[in-house]
Formats: structure tokens, sequence, C-alpha cells
């Protein structure tokens, strides 16, 4: 017989030893667990509802795959935003798709936890010398049967876990599409720059050559133009390898391949929101609704509930009884018939019990210290999360309120400067330079922002895959900007 481990405070009633009978007529007027109409999607359609305002679905047809299909094909129509990325890649996306199959795996595990052990049935004939001895069993797991009512409170609790699981997979899919999405709009912006810098810089180049060819120019300022233009050439070539690997990684993400892959995106990041979020009550917030501490709050309790159960059962590993019938047949022809039962129970000689007890405790305070250190983490990312998101809105308005605005007012003056002669065209060449580096920091910013946002919505909500931001790293032409002058 397997031992199966859980059971709640009030099985008190085993350690009193009330009667089996008392317990089988529980067990009866409390039925059993049968499979829901939506296989376990309507958590999940609600987290996902109430959390990121989205539509799931679990494809169970031919048809519902064709609802999806069309959806998906509708939306793609248009310039996709975050949101209907997003919402494409929750109809699209096969591996989530894969853990709702996964949920309504779960369930079976609930209704196989919640049926009764069935009977088994022998029949065994003995013959010889002229007599017959015909005996029927019927054998029933008398203790499987007892906690029965238990075991599948515990497998309600493991089920709940994974509909709860299958809403973070959910979660976390919506997360890396968000990032994917605004570092894919980024790259395309960043490109559409570095192709303007690049025009300027090969005219720039061009120019200083001839000069150089009429000895107007020297040949270190001769290579400070055509370094200037070779560093801008491979800044584009790397951006564009960049914004092809983001896009590829995004149409992954929403399940998209064929005739799909053309889809639109905008050519810049959104604006900036005209003030930040205020979130005074962030650690709350997560230590409320982060999906992945629910989860290990079911853990713990159904551990529990396990660690009671182990202990009131100890010492009873083993009780099957046995309703006997026995037909003897003599040879004379005359026939006898008796009727017994049988009862087998192991005696706790060797095995008291204790190993079992001993790690269902530890398997408990395991989980325990797991929920406490989890808590104490999401108190201290939603912290963390929110500290970036306030400072990245901030670096993002400065250049979008102070730095770009006084780039262009700098930019304008050296034109009227140039066009009075009061500047040669180097001064002003050296100008644009300045200006290409302080528009790809504001690309970067704006960037950085967008993707602190969706790291503070992870930190609340649960998710997270694990990635960490990246830091833009300096560019070449951006490193450029500030020498060269004339």
């Amino acid at each position: 017989m397997k031992i199966i481990r859980g059971v709640p405070p009030h099985l008190s009633r085993l350690r009193h030893h009330r009667s089996a009978w008392a317990l089988t007529v529980s067990l009866l007027l409390s039925g059993c667990a049968t499979f829901s109409p939506d296989r376990g999607m309507g958590v999940v359609s609600e987290i996902a509802g109430q959390t990121i305002k989205k539509d799931v679905v679990a494809i169970r047809s031919v048809d519902e795959a064709q609802q999806a299909d069309d959806t998906v094909k509708r939306l793609l129509r248009r310039t996709l935003n975050v949101e209907t990325a997003v919402q494409v890649a929750l109809l699209n996306n096969r591996g989530l798709q894969a853990a709702y199959n996964e949920l309504a795996l779960a369930e079976t595990d609930l209704v196989q936890e919640s049926l009764p052990p069935n009977p088994t049935f022998s029949i065994s004939r003995i013959a010889g010398g002229g007599a017959v001895e015909i005996e029927r069993q019927v054998v029933g797991d008398i203790l499987a049967l007892a906690t029965l009512p238990f075991r599948s409170e515990i497998a309600r609790k493991r089920f709940h876990q994974a509909q709860l699981r299958a809403a973070l997979e959910t979660l976390r899919l919506a997360s890396d599409v968000r990032r994917s999405y605004y570092r894919t709009v980024a790259a395309n912006e960043m490109v559409g720059l570095l192709t303007d810098a690049k025009s300027t810089a090969e005219a720039t180049a061009k120019l200083a050559s001839k000069l150089g060819e009429t000895g107007s120019l020297n040949k270190l300022d001769q290579a400070r133009e055509q370094v200037f233009y070779a560093e801008t050439t491979a800044d584009l070539a790397s951006a564009r390898q960049e914004a092809t690997s983001s896009r590829e990684r995004l149409a992954r993400l929403m399940g998209l391949w064929d005739g799909d892959l053309t889809f639109r995106l905008p050519k810049t990041l959104p604006p900036l929101p005209r003030r930040p979020s205020a979130l005074p009550s962030i650690e709350v917030d997560a230590v409320t609704h982060r999906i992945d501490l629910q989860i290990a709050r079911i853990e713990l309790d159904a551990l529990a509930k396990s660690l009671n159960l182990t202990e009131a059962s100890r010492f009873v590993t083993l009780l099957d009884v046995a309703g006997i019938a026995k037909t003897t047949r003599d040879p004379d022809g005359s026939r006898f018939r008796e009727r017994g039962f049988d009862i087998q129970f192991q005696i706790p000689i060797f095995d008291g019990g204790e190993v079992r007890v001993r790690q269902a405790s530890e398997t408990y305070n395991q989980a325990f210290n797991r929920l406490t250190e989890k808590a104490i983490n999401v108190r201290s990312e939603a912290r963390d999360a929110y500290r970036t998101y306030r400072s990245s809105y901030e670096i993002a308005r400065q250049y979008e309120r102070e730095v770009l605005p006084l780039r262009k007012i700098i930019t304008e003056e050296m034109q009227l400067r140039f066009s009075s002669m009061q500047v040669d065209v180097f001064a002003l060449l050296t100008e644009a330079r300045q200006r290409i580096a302080s528009l790809r920091a504001g690309i970067d910013a704006k960037r950085g922002f967008w993707l602190a946002q969706s790291d503070l919505q992870t930190a609340v909500n649960g998710g997270g895959s694990g990635e960490t931001p990246t830091e833009s790293r300096p560019t070449t032409t951006a490193q450029a900007g500030g020498g060269g002058g004339h």
C-alpha cells in the first residue's frame, strides 16, 4: 500500500480511535472530485484579466485554434504597440499552451487522488482426491479509504498551485514580450538615427579629403573626419544587427513564423508619461500580489497537512480487510460453505514511522524557511524596482526637457554663426557629432525607463525570468563626440 502524506489537524478522529465505519460514511457523503469544464483555466483567466488586462485561452479544439488565429491575424494588420504584442503572444505562443496542458494534467492528478481505492477480487480453486475447494476474496484498503478525504483536500491545494503556476507562466511571457518589444523599437530608432549620422559623416569625410588634396587640411584633421565616418558605419552595422536579433526574439515570443513575420512596429519609442506613478505601499502590494509567493504559501500549507497525516498514521502503514467466501465439495458430493474475513496489518517492530515523520518535518521546515526568504526578497525587489523606475524616469525626462532642447538650440546657433562666417565648417560638424551622441543617449535613457517600468510590474505581480536590465555600452561615436575640435 502506498503511504500518502498530508492531513488537516482535524484528523484527530484517527488519533482518538474513531471507527472506520464513520470515516467511510463521511467519505461517501463528501463525493469525489470531477473534471471542471474549463480544465482549471478560470483562475488563470481571472489573474490575467486583473493583472495585465489581457485575454488568455487554452486551445483544445480546431474551432478554438481557428478563433485564436483569426484574432492574431487581425491584430497583426496594424502597427503593433506593446499591448497588442503581448496579446498576440498570449494567444499564439505554443510554450504557453504547453503550460496550460500541464495544468490540465494536474487536474487529472486531482481527480485520481479523489477516487476511492479499487477493491481487489481473487478466486482460487484447489482439487485433489475427488474434493474441490473454491475460495473467493474481496480485499479493500481500509487505511487508504479512511484517509481519502484528507488526501483529496491536499490534492485540491496542489491543483490550485498548478493553476497559479500556469498564471505565473502567463505573466512571465507578458513580461518577456514587453522587454523585447521596447528593445526592438529602441533598436529601430537607433538605426534611423545612425543612418542619418552616417550620411553626415560621409559628407564630412569627402569634404576633408578634398580639402586635404588642396592643402587646406592637415593629415591629423583628415584622419579625425575619416575615423568618425568609419566608426559611425561600424555602429550602424551593430545597430542593424541588434535590431534584427531583437525583432527575431520578439517574433519567437509571439509565436510568429512564415507570412506573419512582416509585422510592423513603430519607428520610435512611445513618449514618456507626464508624471511617474507614485507607489507608497510598493512592498505591501508586492507581498500581496506576487504569484510565486502565493504558490509558496500553498506549498507550506499542504506540507503542514502532510506532516499531520504522517504523524497520525506513523504506526499504521498497512490495513487491508478481506471478505472471504469458501465452498468445499467432498468426494461423496456433500458441500460446505464458509464465510469469514481476513485482516492484514504491519507490526511496527523495526520501522515505527520515525523516519517518515522526520522527513516530513524537515521538508516542512525547509518550505517555511524558503517562504520567509522569498518574502524578504520580494520586498527588496519591489523597493529596488521602484527606485530604478523613478530614477530612470528622471534621467529620461532630463534628456527630454533639458539636454536635447539645449542641443537643438546650440545646433541652430552654430548654423547661424556658420552662415555669417563666424565659425568654420569643422566647428559645425563637431557640434553635429556631439548632438548625435546626445540623441543616442536620449534613446538609451527612454528605453531604460520603459524597461524599468516593465520590471516594476514584474516585481509587484511576479513572472520575472531572472533577467537583469542591461546597461547600454557607450559606443565609439558617442565617445568621440567631445573631441576633435578645430
